[in-house]
């Protein structure tokens, strides 16, 4: 496989790190995670209009950029980098959940919208903290005169206190469906949480006999759920692969300028071992990101795999660097004002985020027929 980036996914990268670097600095973080919304409208508008990255990997009949998922993940890499504060993961999964299933009129009615960066969007699939499967679902979806209806909760859903759009895994007579709600549907109740990691925002959602559209055939709603989280699980790694990186570089700047005993303690065998292991760590998490990002813009059968084998090693890997960097900078690593405890949150927000790594075991061994 020759998975060397081009001209313009290179251009594409040093553009997006330039613009989160200066729209997603330190100080804006703490600013924004303090905040109930989570994410700065006018960045939001900025990342639309200037960049379009919400609608980077829409087709462009749907108005969207057209480009693939090895330029969308390097968009998620660079976001990764920074703990970039906005509703874009949630975006781009439902518009994912869109894409892969088979309803035309709610892509030409919802998609042009996400690539535009007028509509925020969300899934709503949990209802206990761990429950990504099929069998988890039972959220009830009533079939009415005129609409469907649904009565139910659903939890930890990433930005749905701020969404425009909620695309909801609900069940019906005939099996898991899809359904989208508009936040100013009656009986409609978002209800923000508070998170361990302030970065990334989740609310509770309450249905109560909510109108809501039914998207696609109904019963058929689970076959683009699974196929979008195999997508959502690497692009996760893809910004897992940014965490890391940064975690990794803090890491190795301090131990070049914490002098202990009379030198730097990066001269020390037992810190050049620790930022040897988070280098290797690291890069074999990308090695693992960058091939289901190939596999996706191929559209290989490989693609389940590769995203249990990417949310897996890049959810490992993240912890252990992000965990490292804390402990290689030694009592300031575990205050407030560093932020190593921010990479370290992200990265065990993301290890559960989408199924744990045990999970993506157990439906691989499923797959390896194991």
């Amino acid at each position: 496989m020759d998975f060397t980036l081009t001209e313009e996914q290179r251009e594409l990268r040093s553009i997006v790190r330039r613009f989160m670097g200066a729209r997603s600095a330190e100080p804006e973080v703490r600013r924004l995670m303090a905040t109930q919304a989570g994410y700065d409208p006018d960045v939001w508008r900025q990342m639309s209009e200037q960049l379009g990255l919400p609608g980077l990997a829409i087709p462009e009949e749907y108005e969207g950029a057209g480009f693939g998922y090895v330029e969308l993940g390097l968009v998620f890499e660079e976001m990764g980098r920074v703990l970039l504060c906005a509703p874009y993961f949630s975006t781009v999964f439902a518009a994912e959940v869109l894409l892969r299933g088979n309803d035309e009129d709610a892509k030409k009615n919802f998609l042009p919208g996400i690539a535009a960066g007028t509509t925020i969007a969300t899934v709503a699939l949990l209802e206990r903290a761990s429950g990504w499967t099929a069998d988890d679902i039972h959220l009830a979806a009533t079939a009415g005169p005129d609409w469907w209806t649904l009565t139910g909760t659903k939890k930890h859903v990433l930005d749905g206190h701020v969404a425009d759009l909620v695309l909801v895994a609900a069940r019906t007579p005939a099996g898991i469906s899809l359904f989208a709600v508009d936040k100013r549907a009656a009986g409609f109740v978002a209800t923000p949480l508070e998170t361990m990691d302030q970065t990334r925002k989740q609310a509770e959602l309450t249905f109560t006999e909510t109108p809501a559209r039914l998207i696609g055939d109904e019963g058929d709603g689970w076959t683009a759920i699974t196929r979008a989280l195999e997508t959502a699980a690497i692009m996760l790694g893809a910004e897992q692969v940014g965490g890391a990186s940064r975690a990794l570089e803090m890491a190795v700047e301090y131990a070049k300028v914490r002098v202990q005993f009379g030198r730097p303690i990066g001269s020390f065998q037992a810190i050049k071992h620790k930022c040897a292991d988070m280098l290797a760590e690291t890069e074999s998490a990308r090695s693992a990101a960058y091939y289901g990002m190939w596999a996706l813009s191929a559209e290989d059968d490989d693609v389940p795999t590769a995203a249990r084998m990417a949310k897996i090693y890049c959810s490992q890997a993240f912890m252990h660097v992000a965990s490292e960097n804390i402990q290689i900078h030694g009592g300031i690593g575990f205050t407030w004002e560093h932020p190593a405890h921010l990479y370290f949150k992200r990265a065990k927000t993301c290890e559960v985020l989408l199924g744990t790594p045990a999970h993506h075991r157990q439906l691989l061994a499923g797959q390896l027929g194991l």
